[in-house]
C-alpha cells in the first residue's frame, strides 16, 4: 500500500462518498429532503421489504382468495342446472367473491402495517422520526392496495382457466367498484386501528373479526329485499351493498346502477372522514398517554 493509499484509509474525509440511497436515486420531490413524498416513500419500502422478504406472507395473500374461488366456482356449477336465478349469470357468485374479497384484504392489509409496528415495537420509534401521522396513514394505504392486488389478481385469471369466467368482462363500472370496497377497507382499518391504540394488543382479534360482521348485511351473494325491512335500512346505509347491488346489475343485463355507485362514493367519503378523525384522537390520546412507547407484544 503507498503511503497516499494509506493516508486515505486512515482518514474517513478522503475515503469515497458511500453510493446513494434508493430514495437518494429517486428523481424530484422523492429525493429532497424533509420531504412529505419521502418520509411516505420510506414507509412503504419497510413494509414493502418486510412483505417481499417472506414468501409465506406472498403466499398467504394469494392463497385464501383462490380458495375462496374455487369453493364457490364449483358451488356455482352444482347450482346452474337448478336455479333460474344463478343460470341468468353464472359469474355472479364467484364475481361477489372475489369483489368480497377486495374489501377484506383492504382492510386486513391496511391493519397488518399497523400491527407490525406494535409487534416489533416500533411505533414509539417510527415517531421519533419526522414521520406525520397523515403520512403514516397514506403509506398504510398504498401498501394496502398493493396487498389487494398480490391477492385478488391470481384468484382473478385461475377464475377464467377453472371457469372461462372473466370478472375484467363487468368493464369500466369494474373499478369504480374496486375503489369502493377498497376505500370501505381504509375506513374500518382506520377504526379498527384507533380501537386497539386505546385498547392494546389484547384488541387485536379485531382485525379478523370486525369486516365478517357486516358481511350478512354487505348483500355480496344476495338481493338487499332478501334481508328483513330493518336491516335493509342498515345495508343501505354502508357502501358495500350499493357495490354488490350495483355488481348485480351489470351481470343480469340490466346496465349500470348509477344511484347505487354514487351513494357508495358519498358514504365512503363521510366515513373516511370519520374514520380518520376517530384515529387522529385516538392517536393523539394514546401519545399524550405515553401508550405510544408501551405498545407491543
Amino acid at each position: 500500500m503507498t503511503p497516499d493509499q494509506a493516508a486515505e484509509a486512515a482518514d474517513p474525509a478522503r475515503q469515497a462518498p458511500a453510493p446513494p440511497t434508493l430514495l437518494e436515486r429517486a428523481p424530484g420531490p422523492l429525493a429532497a429532503p424533509g420531504s412529505p413524498l419521502r418520509r411516505i416513500s420510506a414507509v412503504i419500502l419497510r413494509y414493502w421489504f418486510l412483505l417481499r422478504g417472506s414468501w409465506p406472507r406472498l403466499l398467504e395473500l394469494a392463497y385464501w382468495p383462490t380458495i375462496q374461488m374455487v369453493l364457490w366456482g364449483f358451488i356455482t356449477l352444482n347450482l346452474v342446472g337448478d336455479s333460474s336465478w344463478v343460470s341468468q349469470s353464472f359469474g355472479v357468485l364467484i364475481s361477489g367473491v372475489l369483489l368480497w374479497d377486495v374489501l377484506f384484504r383492504g382492510q386486513l392489509g391496511f391493519s397488518l402495517c399497523f400491527l407490525e409496528e406494535l409487534w416489533s415495537r416500533n411505533l414509539g420509534h417510527l415517531f421519533v422520526s419526522p414521520l406525520r401521522p397523515h403520512e403514516w396513514l397514506i403509506a398504510m394505504m398504498t401498501m394496502s392496495l398493493v396487498r389487494t392486488l398480490i391477492g385478488i389478481i391470481p384468484a382473478c385469471l385461475l377464475a377464467i382457466v377453472f371457469y372461462g369466467w372473466n370478472v375484467f368482462s363487468i368493464g369500466f363500472p369494474l373499478v369504480g367498484f374496486f375503489a369502493c370496497l377498497l376505500v370501505t377497507g381504509w375506513w374500518m382499518g382506520l377504526i379498527i386501528t384507533a380501537l386497539i391504540l386505546l385498547l392494546g394488543l389484547g384488541a387485536e382479534s379485531l382485525a379478523w373479526l370486525i369486516v365478517f360482521l357486516f358481511a350478512p348485511i354487505s348483500a355480496i351473494y344476495y338481493p338487499v329485499d332478501v334481508l328483513p325491512t330493518a336491516l335493509q335500512w342498515l345495508a343501505y346505509a354502508l357502501p358495500p351493498a350499493h357495490v354488490f347491488e350495483g355488481m348485480r346489475s351489470v351481470l343480469f343485463g340490466h346496465g349500470m346502477a348509477w344511484g347505487h355507485l354514487l351513494a357508495a362514493i358519498g358514504l365512503n367519503i363521510a366515513y373516511l372522514a370519520l374514520g380518520g378523525a376517530v384515529f387522529l384522537v385516538s392517536f393523539h390520546t394514546a401519545r399524550r398517554q405515553g401508550a405510544l412507547l408501551q405498545q407491543g407484544e
